[in-house]
């Protein structure tokens, strides 16, 4: 070879992929040690040489993380990737965005677009589908990814999860409506069958079975538009029902719009949970009590995790759950 080696000519040489020898190359503990040595053995014999001081220097300046969220719509996304986006830049990274839409197709473009575009890492809020390894691609370029709010790749030993704790938020807004007299409570929202609709609905399943009452759960779209559809449904089919969880707060502003529509006093008549606590509940009337996932801080720990797996090669836990409370307001 009449030029100095690059990382592509390693790559071939080695039979791997780019980013495979860069994960070599920064030491990561993704890498098999086997494809390390194979790795090493291919820059033996065509004499490349790393330039660990220039390369640092590049990473500092350079460093991109891909950052792939289901529905930007959703205020409590677009809080969340603009925390994450400001965590992120402090330590030197930038983050490419990409709105999926809840479409799996479009993910996997996304993802293989910014692959090519040389991230470093992905954070990803992933869009449920029929693929049972939805993030393959990014275990194909062995980059470093985490899932954060839902799983939906089930290998969460190579795509660490990160959200939440949902149970703990369920239960803390059944307690305060109980706590508040509410006899016969509902659940509305979430699509049914949803891992992360059966998580927000964990608690309150848990508190009806332990007081022996039938549980009532009008599944449907995480909009405001459901809503305002499940106010006209427990009007007509369960006027009885006196406490509302909802699975999230677009849901719960919508129920609050609908039952107001049709007469029904909300914060008395009938009391209203919401679930993430976004912007929108201090300015609704009433005011919209809601389960706080603390975003900020949110965003910063998954920020730090990332980082440590970036720079540090300190891979997160398979699992991690954070905390989360109860915002008291007019609805409830």
């Amino acid at each position: 070879m009449d030029r100095r080696p690059t990382i592509k000519d390693v790559a071939k040489e080695a039979g791997v992929s780019k980013s495979t020898v860069s994960l070599v190359l920064q030491r990561s503990a993704l890498v098999k040690d086997s494809t390390r040595q194979q790795v090493q053995d291919a820059m033996t014999r065509i004499g490349y040489v790393y330039n660990r001081s220039a390369a640092n220097l590049r990473s500092t300046s350079t460093g991109l993380i891909g950052l792939i969220i289901n529905d930007l719509r959703n205020p409590f996304f677009t809080e969340f990737a603009a925390r994450l986006q400001m965590a992120l830049a402090d330590q030197g990274y930038a983050v490419v965005l990409a709105n999926i839409n809840e479409d799996p197709a479009l993910q996997s473009n996304m993802i293989n677009a910014l692959i090519e575009h040389g991230v470093s890492g992905f954070i990803v809020s992933p869009a449920y589908g029929p693929d049972e390894a939805p993030l393959q691609l990014i275990a194909n370029a062995g980059l470093p990814a985490l899932q954060v709010f839902r799983k939906v790749d089930p290998r969460s030993d190579l795509f660490p999860f990160l959200a939440p704790d949902y149970l703990a938020g369920s239960c803390l807004a059944m307690e305060h409506l109980r706590g508040r007299g509410c006899k016969k409570i509902a659940f509305v929202g979430g699509l049914d069958g949803r891992a992360v609709t059966r998580e927000r609905m964990s608690g309150y399943l848990e508190m009806t079975d332990r007081a022996a009452q039938d549980p009532i759960l009008l599944t449907g779209e995480a909009s405001h538009r459901f809503g305002v559809e499940a106010a006209e449904t427990l009007v007509l089919h369960h006027p009885d029902v006196d406490g509302v969880l909802c699975f999230n707060d677009l849901v719960a502003l919508g129920l609050v719009a609908g039952s107001t529509a049709r007469g029904r006093q909300v914060g008395s008549g009938l009391r209203v949970v919401g679930f993430d606590d976004i912007e929108g509940c201090q300015q609704s009337f009433p005011s919209l009590s809601s389960i706080s996932c603390a975003i900020p801080d949110f965003a910063q720990t998954v920020s730090q995790n990332m980082l440590h797996w970036l720079q540090d090669g300190i891979v997160p836990p398979p699992e991690r759950r954070t905390p989360v409370s109860l915002v008291k307001r007019d609805s409830s």
